[in-house]
């Protein structure tokens, strides 16, 4: 075996599913009423990841979603897409792209779908959100971190 063989990388999905789901409607019949449909709508992303076991990590995006209109909320919408992505043969930097940027990329769509879904099956017209770019996400998160530890250095700095 040739000694400076690179190791085999390795990205794929596991599996795909819905962790959680919720729909709540706490004004209705109320929000029904509404002559005009003009809502506000409220997004709120997070992800989270953890090794599930061995190269395989478990990524899960969630998403809630407030609509509301003239002060009243008409409804939320809360939706925990996750997967299991066989990540391995990566450094850490490529590794922490693939699950913050590439695994949100593959699990918004079908997210998206349940928001959608549920809103319908809630009585209100269809709440298709807007494509997400993820990769912009991931490198804003990345300067912010970098800004944080840049602040945190300086800091040290200043006491010594």
């Amino acid at each position: 075996m040739n000694e400076t063989s690179e190791v085999q990388k390795q990205f794929s999905i596991q599996k795909l599913y819905v962790k959680d789901a919720s729909f709540e409607s706490p004004a209705s019949p109320r929000s029904f009423k509404f002559q005009e449909w003009n809502p506000k709508i409220d997004l709120n992303l997070t992800n989270n990841q953890k090794l599930f076991e061995g190269d395989i990590y478990e990524v899960v995006l969630s998403i809630t979603v407030t609509v509301s209109q003239e002060d009243i909320t008409a409804y939320l919408v809360e939706v925990h897409q996750a997967g299991l992505f066989e990540i391995g043969g990566f450094d850490d930097d490529q590794k922490n792209y693939l699950l913050g940027s590439q695994c949100m990329n593959i699990l918004f769509p079908y997210a998206r779908e349940v928001v959608t879904n549920l809103s319908v099956r809630g009585g209100f017209p269809p709440l298709i959100l807007s494509p997400v770019n993820f990769e912009a996400l991931y490198q804003q998160h990345l300067q912010q971190k970098q800004e944080k530890q840049a602040e945190a250095e300086a800091e040290v700095e200043a006491k010594h």
